[in-house]
């Protein structure tokens, strides 16, 4: 099989797998939840972001990985767990709803700026990525998934009291 075809369909049945885990299960569990406490699981996931610096490890990627590639995405997964980690810790407080936002705006920019590069801004081979390729085929997915239900919980009805 083509590596490129092969990349593109992990890529889009991950999003079919994530999709529909997130229509049946996180969806129902998190709407649920009393004020802003739906957020937390959302949070904690997007905190473990810092595995994005790997894409600056040789030896993890193959060193022809483009730079104009990695650090952007290194870097802004660094700059999304902090966020993630800063809402954590405000989710209660009176700024928590604006770092809610600035964590998703960040973030969801962060991983489509990185989709955009990778396939067509600089172009990265498959095999460049090396042991990152699960990344964007099962990781990211999953992420931009949260993003979404993210979304539909800022834009939803006030949060009830906790």
């Amino acid at each position: 099989m083509n590596p490129g075809l092969g990349f593109g369909l992990s890529i889009v049945l991950s999003f079919v797998g994530w999709g529909l885990s997130a229509k049946y299960y996180f969806w129902p569990i998190l709407r649920a939840q009393p004020g802003r406490t739906g957020f937390r699981p959302i949070l904690l996931l997007h905190s473990f972001r810092f595995i994005g610096l790997a894409f600056l490890i040789p030896g993890v990627v193959s060193p022809d990985l483009p730079r104009a590639f990695a650090a952007p995405a290194a870097y802004g997964d660094l700059v999304a767990a902090l966020l993630a980690l800063a809402s954590l810790a405000a989710l209660e407080t009176t700024i928590g709803p604006l770092l809610l936002w600035a964590f998703n705006l960040w973030g969801i920019g962060d991983l489509l700026l990185a989709y955009y590069q990778g396939r067509i801004g600089v172009g990265v081979e498959p095999g460049q990525l090396g042991a990152m390729y699960f990344v964007p085929t099962v990781v990211v997915p999953l992420l931009l998934v949260t993003h979404v239900l993210a979304f539909r919980m800022l834009l939803a009805a006030p949060p009830r009291a906790a």
